[in-house]
């Protein structure tokens, strides 16, 4: 079984406010806001939501492929994905074009303000889901991209009877209704947040039912509040993992989405996938950055124990 991630492949430029974002905002001038905020401190990190996925999924054993479009500045991060097990031999460098960016301003709450530089990501649609030769056994993770990658790719997966997790994120609001609809209705599942989850079916005007019908398995991330998994009427409540320290909510999603794939990839229970997703998701609180946390196997399934009983399921993790 091959998996694939796609969306976006790029640069995370980290910033951290020292004060409050609320502070700040006048709810009865939301028409004309007009904010800058002076940061302590800047970083670049490795990121983009495809990559991100992939690394957790390599930290599971997993040897996932990437799938994606990238600038002329991405020779050493390519040379970085592919020593952690990622394969990156779908990934194409697009000539005088600089790799995707992402600006991150975090406050003291840890809420987050972003804008997204598409940048090399804008050719993504030029590739093709149908170059690859998946069968009906492989797994394609479509999150967030170009808006007309994302439609293509979906459709692709549709017509040529490939199983696809529908991730559309922030995208959310760049896509088009009719395009959501029939992403989800595709789908295998759905990953989303709950802020995004609520606007969708306030774009769509597809019900929460409606949506759960539509695929195998919705799974909603909640933040401090951990995650919904539902499978139909089948309802599995996934408590967060406590940190160590809590560092930087940057990448978190992605890192718990890459938890959750591989348990299903193993054919664990839900509560199982569950659980996986939101250690791994931890693990990358833990750090600044979305891909500077590491763990053995071994320590993910020690740590995991401290908190769950898999009745040895997760022995199938270390013994690969």
């Amino acid at each position: 079984m091959s998996i694939v991630c796609t969306g976006s492949i790029a640069y995370d430029y980290l910033m951290s406010f020292p004060g409050y974002f609320k502070e700040h905002i006048l709810p009865e001038k939301l028409d004309s806001i007009s904010l800058s905020f002076l940061v302590d401190e800047m970083v670049r990190q490795r990121g983009g939501t495809a990559p991100n996925i992939a690394f957790t999924l390599a930290l599971l054993g997993e040897t996932p492929r990437l799938m994606g479009t990238v600038g002329v500045d991405f020779a050493d991060y390519r040379d970085w994905l592919e020593k952690q097990g990622v394969d990156t031999s779908l990934v194409k460098e697009i000539p005088e074009v600089f790799t995707a960016s992402f600006f991150a301003n975090t406050d003291l709450s840890n809420n987050q303000i972003a804008s997204f530089y598409t940048g090399a990501m804008a050719y993504s649609k030029d590739l093709s889901i149908r170059d690859l030769n998946l069968s009906s056994e492989d797994l394609v993770v479509i999150s967030p991209n170009d808006p007309t990658a994302m439609c293509k790719y979906s459709a692709e997966c549709r017509n040529l009877g490939i199983s696809y997790m529908f991730d559309p994120g922030q995208q959310v609001v760049r896509n088009e209704p009719d395009e959501i609809r029939d992403g989800i209705l595709g789908a295998e599942s759905l990953f989303i947040n709950d802020y995004e989850y609520e606007l969708i079916q306030k774009r769509t005007g597809m019900t929460d039912g409606e949506i759960r019908d539509a695929v195998d398995y919705v799974v909603v991330t909640c933040g401090k509040d951990g995650s919904d998994i539902w499978v139909k009427d089948a309802h599995f409540h996934i408590p967060v993992v406590e940190e160590n320290v809590r560092a930087d909510p940057t990448g978190v999603g992605d890192a718990f989405r890459g938890g959750f794939l591989r348990g299903k990839l193993l054919g664990f229970d839900w509560q199982t996938c569950g659980q996986m997703g939101s250690l791994a998701a931890t693990y990358c609180l833990e750090k600044r950055g979305t891909q500077n946390h590491r763990y053995t196997r071994v320590e993910f399934v020690q740590r995991y124990r401290k908190y769950f009983d898999d009745n040895g399921a997760l022995d199938a993790i270390i013994e690969e």
